[in-house]
Order: structure tokens, then sequence, then C-alpha cells
């Protein structure tokens, strides 16, 4: 993050005065409240960490308006826009259906200020879906950037000169910083203390506040089953046959052969409909039964892997890596539920 400060700032570092890094939270209708507290209170933490001798925050909540109103109806305390050295655009709520392009139309004077402050060479950061109003703003053009899994084919869409990369947690390009879903606002807070104030402050920051300082990827976090679905109906049923069947052997022919076609118009209509090919969708189910198996269970490895399909332990860990980030057993440890009981391989697992 400290990067992006320096480079928004003609690859300068700025300077902050006795009072420390200047640090903006734009507020704006319908935000979520725990996206304009949770880097200040994270901040806060790290400055009575570092002590009194170590310039620290100025956190302040800004807004183009007046007058906020939060998600759920909280009223925010704003101060009017200034200049800052960091600019944190949080996120706010998108469930199914949102219309997005209604939602972001009415955030034009928020839009118009994001772009201000980059032109003036503020470095900006998106927490979550705030790189929506990023994207409307412009300043993903070109650049490489990151949201919550779930919508980053949505922002891939709605931007498509952007790089969008759904398994980083932080990516910064050219003074532009977006992160991953809701919690990754601490990620970036504590990359910006260990860029700040150190290693030894940001690591002691995450101790107190039980805050995770080693995660690398959200692979580890995608459920493939809650991304938007085509819906059209030859690959979901082709879909729903291969995860029914999980653990046999992937035989394209015969695949074709129980709906019908051949193996190419099987191929081309499914590319089509999902954009993949089955293999590809299979090794995906795959990868998230053994997920499950891997949390829930005390199976081992292997028989985990056999229980989705792979006799080869050593091919399993290679896809499971591929998919996750993390190694079969480094999954386990990371993940694993705490009311698991033993499991033979079959039967209720909990």
């Amino acid at each position: 993050m400290a990067e992006a400060v320096r480079q928004a700032k003609g690859g300068q570092r700025p300077d902050n005065g006795p009072g420390g890094l200047r640090i903006g939270v734009l507020a704006f209708p319908g935000c979520l409240p725990s996206g304009v507290f949770g880097i200040p209170d994270l901040l806060t933490i790290a400055g009575h960490i570092a002590g009194p001798d170590v310039p620290g925050y100025q956190v302040d909540v800004l807004s183009p308006r007046r007058r906020v109103l939060a998600s759920g109806g909280v009223s925010l305390d704003v101060r009017p826009l200034r200049e800052v050295d960091v600019l944190v655009v949080p996120g706010f709520e998108m469930p199914r259906g949102t219309d997005l392009d209604g939602r972001l139309a009415g955030l034009a004077p928020e839009i118009s200020a994001i772009r201000a402050q980059a032109a003036a060479g503020t470095a900006v950061v998106s927490v979550c879906v705030g790189a929506f109003l990023l994207a409307e703003a412009g300043l993903l053009d070109r650049r490489r950037a990151t949201t919550s899994w779930l919508y980053a084919g949505q922002l891939a869409q709605r931007c498509p000169s952007a790089d969008v990369r759904p398994e980083h947690l932080i990516v910064t390009d050219t003074g532009v910083t977006t992160t991953a879903a809701f919690s990754a606002m601490y990620d970036f807070a504590l990359d910006l203390i260990r860029r700040h104030n150190g290693a030894g402050v940001a690591r002691t920051t995450a101790r107190v506040a039980l805050v995770d300082d080693a995660r690398v990827s959200q692979k580890p976090y995608v459920d493939t089953q809650l991304l938007p679905q085509p819906g059209r109906e030859f690959s979901q049923r082709v879909m729903r046959r291969l995860d029914q069947n999980l653990a046999e052997r992937y035989d394209l022919a015969a695949l074709a052969d129980a709906f019908r076609v051949s193996t190419r118009t099987l191929l081309r209509r499914f590319a089509e409909e999902t954009g993949r090919s089955p293999l590809a969708h299979l090794q995906a189910s795959r990868v998230r039964r053994a997920r499950h198996l891997l949390e829930s269970t005390d199976r081992t490895v292997a028989a985990v892997a056999a229980a989705v399909g792979y006799q080869d332990p050593g091919t399993f860990a290679a896809l499971f890596a591929r998919h996750t980030g993390h190694r079969p057993n480094a999954y386990r440890v990371a993940f694993r539920r705490k009311d698991v009981v033993a499991d033979s391989g079959g039967g209720a697992q909990v």
C-alpha cells in the first residue's frame, strides 16, 4: 500500500508531518458501516502499539454530502472532502438482483469525488464491491484489480479493459488498490501498517485484534455453487449428472452417449452455456467435495482423494492446490471444523 501512495505521489514518499499518514474513508448512502470503521479501528490499534513517538494515522470519514445513512439506517458523522494521502472506498450491500446501474447512478457525487482525488494524486483503495465505484470513475481501465470472488465476473463484464484477478486478496496497480470481500479490508490495513510501521507492529496488531495476517489468496473461500449460473437446461443436466457421480472415472464418450449427442456437440454446447469444459466443472465439484471432507472428517488425504475419484493422492493434491492455493493437509489445518468426529469413510461425517 505504501507503494500505491508513492506511485500516486509521483514516486515520492508522502510528507506525513507530525500527524502521520492522512486517510480518508469515503462514506456514501448504503455503504457498509463496518467498511467505514473497520480500517480506522485497526489503524488506531496499530498507533497505540507503535507508540506516541511514531507518526501514526489521521483518519476522517469524508463525503460530498452533508448527511449519510449507511446500510441498516446507520447515520454517519461526516466531514467535507479534503486532500488526503489515501482515500478508502468501502463496499455496499449487493444482493442478487441489485440494479447496479441505478445504484451507481445514485452515487454520482461520490464517483466524481473518487475521480477528482485520483487526478490529484491520491492513492485510492476500494474494499469489496467498492471496486464498482472505482470502475465507474474510470480508475480500473487497463489496470489489474480484484473484488469479492462472488462478483469478480460481474466486474470483469462491466469493465472489460480491467484485468480482474479473482484469486487475489489485494491488488495494487499504479496508485489504485482493490481488495477482496469484506474482511479483506483487514488484510489491506495490515499491509498498510506493515509498510508504514514495520512488520513487528503489524504482527502485534494482528495478534491483539485476532486478525489473520497470513492469508494470501481468496481461492480457499470460493464456493462455485454460489456463483451466477447460466441457467441453460443442457449444461445444467450435464453438471447434475457429473455432480452425482464424482467418484466415477471421467469418460467423455459415455457422457455424450448418455445425452444422445456426439462428444464434439457436448463440448460445444457445454462451453457455449458455461464458458468451460465438463471436465473443468467436474474437477471444481470434486475439489468442493474434498474441501468439505477435509474440513469435517478425519479421513486421510488418500481416502478423500479416492472419495472424489482420484486413486493417485499426488494427482489429487496437485489439482486441489491449483484450485485452492493450499495442499490438502495445509487446507485441513487452516479450515478444519471443531465439531469433527472420527469417520471411517462412509455415512455421516459430523
